[in-house]
């Protein structure tokens, strides 16, 4: 009784002098919409590539008619503040998208539509190429990827390299289910093999893309375009590996939506899926990046073209 009547004399007390708690800041709702005026600007935005430290992103932007592709970077400051987008050397030219660095950060590997060595003409397919960081900090110049990764008549996207070094990627091949299938190529001895279509427990009779790989390649993140048991669009379609085999394909949970969700990414600390996704948006833009409020670049936030979003893993059970 004592201890009860010592508490209710500290509260009231309280009431009458102690100073009002800080309001707490509003609950994030997930997914959230991501870099309003640098990463989602009302263009078509996509794909989010981080370095391993989380100090450089490359990421994409395409034209209305998301036929031209052109890859950005830019690095986080020591005040905490991304600097201003630029091309980045390798992609200073030519139509180019679907960044994924390699877990050690040392190779970036896109899709471009440059000529091949040799040649002028901008090709009519994309191909996968890569780039690697110099000494001094700074991407070289892209090599393409030979065969039999490429084929020169057909389109390949998205690629993502694994640990290992095996390379992922979507494409229309010899030997697909239908539409764009997911393959695998595995690097052995230094030399990319032959790429391995990855079955039917992730490929089925409509367009399979945009593989993210595990670095462990313990489970894969795609996108498909009108699956049976999708929900409308794209939608991102998860599959782990056990066993050695992938197993049956499921519905990423917490994502997806009748419109579509597509280009994404985990961040290399495991905590953030990133994707694309052209829902409406309705709800505060968040964290500004310094941008003023009605700048141009965040018209048409939520008009039906992609804006980038993301959720903490955890709550999609990763």
């Amino acid at each position: 009784m004592q201890r009860l009547l010592l508490c209710v004399s500290f509260l009231t007390a309280c009431s009458a002098s102690c100073p009002e708690p800080a309001p707490r800041p509003p609950r994030a709702r997930y997914p959230e919409l991501y870099g309003a005026g640098l990463f989602t600007t009302g263009a078509w935005d996509f794909f989010m590539a981080f370095s391993p430290d989380g100090r450089r992103v490359l990421f994409g932007r395409a034209d209305d008619a998301f036929e031209r592709y052109e890859m950005l970077e830019t690095r986080l400051g020591p005040e905490g503040r991304w600097s201003p987008p630029v091309r980045p050397r390798f992609a200073a030219r030519w139509s180019n998208a679907d960044p994924h660095i390699s877990p050690d950060g040392r190779r970036v590997y896109f899709i471009s539509s440059r000529p091949n060595p040799g040649e002028t003409a901008v090709r009519a397919s994309h191909d996968i190429w890569m780039a690697s960081l110099g000494s001094d900090g700074e991407w070289g110049d892209a090599e393409r990827l030979p065969a039999p990764v490429n084929d020169p008549a057909l389109d390949e996207w998205s690629p993502a390299v694994s640990a290992s070094g095996n390379l992922y990627f979507g494409g229309d091949r010899p030997g697909t289910r239908g539409g764009s299938d997911l393959w695998v190529s595995r690097l052995v001895g230094g030399v990319y093999q032959a790429p391995e279509n990855l079955g039917d427990s992730i490929n089925s009779s409509v367009h399979e893309l945009e593989p993210w790989i595990a670095p462990d390649e313990s489970y894969l993140i795609f996108s498909a375009l009108r699956r049976p048991d999708g929900k409308g669009g794209y939608d991102l379609f998860l599959s782990r590996r056990a066993n050695g085999a992938w197993q049956k394909a499921e519905l990423l949970a917490g994502i997806n939506t009748r419109h579509s969700e597509y280009n994404h990414s985990i961040t290399p600390d495991g905590r953030w899926l990133y994707f694309s996704s052209t829902r409406p948006f309705d709800g505060r833009l968040g964290e500004r990046f310094d941008v003023p409020r009605r700048d141009a670049t965040i018209r048409g936030i939520g008009d039906g073209k992609g804006d980038m979003y993301r959720i903490p893993t955890r709550l999609i059970g990763l």
